[in-house]
């Protein structure tokens, strides 16, 4: 009983950090410390971390390599592997503070991504709960959410807000994602858009709907990018705020729970 309420005393309340035009998108800042990011990252002295493991667990893709922990994951559901303590910690850590799974994480990718690297506009698929909770390490990056295809046939949703002014629902947003944060997604953002990376090293941010996030990237100490601006002869200039330079490996963690788990893949 007071492991509950100490619990849900460190819970956040989503509402409070929901970004853009869609309620159902939520960025957390500083989700994780430092400390915490490297010891994800590297060697802990207790745990092997993903830098550290066999190197048969990476899988190279065209535009990127991945770790898959948890099992494999079919339409039908999920055939499980237990996930490692150290990445229990974190997905227990982002259930109980988000509230937003009903049952314990038991699925998650972990992406890495060069400078130059992205992933295409895409949809998870049917076999997970609605919700997907991005830790993002090491380097920030700008994921876009589009409207699926499917929603161009429909007619746009008008709401108003309380100014009274209309607001289209279905329009691109991007969100900056900074290391250390925490992107959630689900419901309308997760059924009727898609989300992707641009496999590009420079990156606009005039659709960034989080801008409090991109000062950060002014300050001239921030380590892992620089604003740019390209001029028209196609070189560099560094004196505007609509465009950043990707410098650095980003890692993320995308955190995600299939509710049909088959021990059996016969059994299906």
């Amino acid at each position: 009983m007071e492991g509950e309420e100490e619990r849900g005393e460190n819970r956040f309340r989503i509402d409070d950090y929901t970004v853009g035009f869609l309620p159902t998108v939520a960025y957390i800042p500083n989700f994780v410390t430092q400390s915490e990011q490297s010891q994800l990252l590297h060697h802990n002295y207790v745990y092997l971390q993903i830098y550290e493991v066999p190197a048969s667990r990476w899988k190279s893709l065209k535009n990127r390599r991945l770790q898959n922990w948890g099992g494999v994951v079919h339409e039908k559901g999920l055939l499980p592997q237990p996930l490692p303590s150290w990445l229990t910690k974190i997905t227990e850590k982002i259930s109980q503070q988000t509230g937003l799974f009903p049952s314990p994480i038991n699925h998650v990718l972990i992406n890495e991504y060069l400078p130059d690297q992205g992933i295409m506009s895409h949809q998870d698929g049917p076999a997970y709960f609605p919700v997907v909770a991005i830790l993002s390490l090491e380097s920030p990056i700008t994921i876009d959410f589009t409207p699926h295809p499917r929603s161009k046939d429909k007619d746009s949703t008008i709401s108003t807000e309380s100014t009274g002014s209309p607001v289209d629902e279905h329009h691109q947003c991007s969100v900056l994602l900074m290391p250390c944060s925490l992107l959630i997604f689900k419901d309308q953002a997760y059924t009727d858009y898609l989300h992707g990376i641009q496999d590009s090293e420079v990156l606009s941010l005039d659709k960034v709907v989080n801008t409090s996030e991109v000062m950060k990237l002014k300050d001239p100490g921030f380590p892992h990018s620089s604003l740019q601006e390209l001029t028209s002869e196609g070189k560099v200039s560094t004196d505007q705020n609509n465009i950043f330079r990707r410098n650095s490996t980003r890692v993320s963690l995308t955190c995600r729970l299939v509710l049909k788990v088959h021990k059996n893949l016969f059994k299906f």
